[in-house]
């Protein structure tokens, strides 16, 4: 049976817009062609929590159906982040050409260190909160009472204003 899974896609290195669209492509080959695909705008935002010199992200959300299991795509999306030239060993927010992180699996509730879902920080982080609630502004998490909306109305953040970029991709 097919879950929908949210994914988080971000990049500040390189040809930014090029990189989302080539591990967007990547990630549609993960499902069936005719499957539920929805695509959030493209925003770019300064870096949380990264070094100074760090380079403005672009980031977006898509969700997908996915059949498998969490730990599955868990593998797939790190395949391809190396595919894409991603480091194995990485400084810990350091810039990069591609990061994606699993943000829900269908109602799954996961918690081990290795992959947490939902994402334990999704709902504080204005640069994943928008291009999700694009998409999904009535998802309700599983283990949450409010919508994605409600918590992107309540946000209290010191992230700068998000750039829109591009709304279709």
């Amino acid at each position: 049976m097919a879950i929908r899974v949210g994914i988080a896609l971000g990049s500040n290195i390189g040809n930014r817009l090029s990189h989302l669209r080539d591990a967007r492509d990547m990630l549609r080959k993960l499902v069936e062609p005719d499957s539920l695909y929805l695509q959030a705008p493209i925003y770019q935002s300064q870096p949380v929590d990264c070094s100074d010199s760090s380079p403005d992200f672009f980031n977006t959300v898509v969700e997908i159906e996915y059949i498998g299991e969490p730990y599955e795509l868990l593998a797939q999306t790190q395949g391809i982040e190396f595919h894409m030239g991603r480091e194995s060993v990485h400084e810990h927010n350091a810039p990069r050409i591609i990061d994606l992180d699993i943000l829900y699996f269908g109602n799954e509730k996961m918690e081990d260190g290795i992959l947490n879902i939902p994402h334990p920080r999704l709902t504080s982080r204005l640069f994943v909160l928008q291009p999700l609630s694009d998409i999904r502004p009535n998802l309700v998490l599983p283990g949450d009472d409010v919508t994605i909306s409600e918590h992107l109305k309540h946000l209290e953040t010191d992230e700068p204003e998000l750039t829109l970029v591009q709304t279709t991709w």
